[in-house]
């Protein structure tokens, strides 16, 4: 039996979110993007040390801020099997509109929402 050097069903990359709130954002990834949690790790106090939030085939990992971690603002691009009703979802869940979903120069229908952890969500669809 070979040992992978990563854990089974995860890519490469995964982006890593120090976030204002982190169960904030976990909410806002299950309303928005139906996340499923894979790991969730409480500190002694009660801040989510991390997290990983699986979304189609990627896994999304994320704390809160702490003391030497402060939390910073962040862009992930996903796409998405229906970018208007995604973006919807992620209006209802909270988040800001930054950009309303429109195809332009290229072949992604793309909109994009700013959630309360300080994250820019860029949504698309592949349209052509």
């Amino acid at each position: 039996m070979t040992n992978s050097y990563k854990p089974k069903a995860y890519n490469s990359v995964s982006p890593y979110l120090i976030v204002e709130n982190a169960q904030e954002t976990i909410e806002f990834l299950k309303q928005t993007f139906a996340a499923v949690p894979v790991r969730h790790i409480i500190g002694a106090d009660d801040q989510i040390r991390h997290a990983e939030m699986r979304i189609d085939d990627s896994v999304i990992m994320l704390a809160d801020k702490a003391e030497g971690w402060p939390s910073m603002p962040a862009h992930v691009h996903i796409y998405v099997p229906d970018v208007d009703a995604t973006y919807q979802r992620a209006l209802e869940a909270g988040a800001e509109s930054v950009q309303a979903p429109e195809q332009k120069d290229d072949a992604d229908k793309r909109g994009g929402v700013k959630d309360s952890g300080g994250t820019t969500w860029w949504i698309a669809t592949q349209v052509e």
